[in-house]
């Protein structure tokens, strides 16, 4: 039930990730949940999109390496300790997490988090046997 996300490296300098945007945007794609970390020269973009494959084939038009890595996607109580009640389920069953962001989304009773562990299935089925909803690729297009 993993959801698919897209990886890239751009280079830090101005208009990289306006090229990013511009190619998701042309292709009529939309974008769920983004995170962007940095380096001096780099730049490392991940992104939740409503279809994956024509994303990374935009992107990979435009000269972008682009990867696809399996994530947990969910949704936790939009209330304080939601999203503590999720990770110590995880912790607890010695997963590593590598990290974590948020999606965007409307919705005043819960938060959306994508979730990169290395234990996908273990991490799921704990999640949804502690009554928590696994958001799948098909809830991500309908958002």
């Amino acid at each position: 039930m993993a959801i698919r996300q897209l990886s890239l490296f751009v280079e830090n300098k101005p208009g990289s990730l306006a090229g990013v945007t511009d190619a998701i945007a042309d292709a009529q794609i939309d974008i769920r949940a983004m995170s962007m970390a940095d380096t001096q020269e780099f730049g490392l973009i991940r992104m939740i999109v409503d279809d994956v494959e024509t994303a990374k084939q935009k992107l990979n038009d435009r000269d972008l390496f682009v990867k696809i890595t399996e994530v947990v996607g969910v949704a936790v109580s939009d209330e304080p300790g939601g999203l503590a009640k999720a990770v110590r389920i995880i912790a607890d069953a010695g997963i590593n997490m590598d990290y974590m962001y948020a999606f965007i989304s409307v919705s005043k009773k819960n938060a959306y988090v994508v979730i990169r562990v290395d234990d996908n299935e273990t991490a799921e089925k704990l999640l949804a046997e502690n009554g928590f909803k696994l958001v799948t690729e098909s809830d991500i297009s309908k958002m």
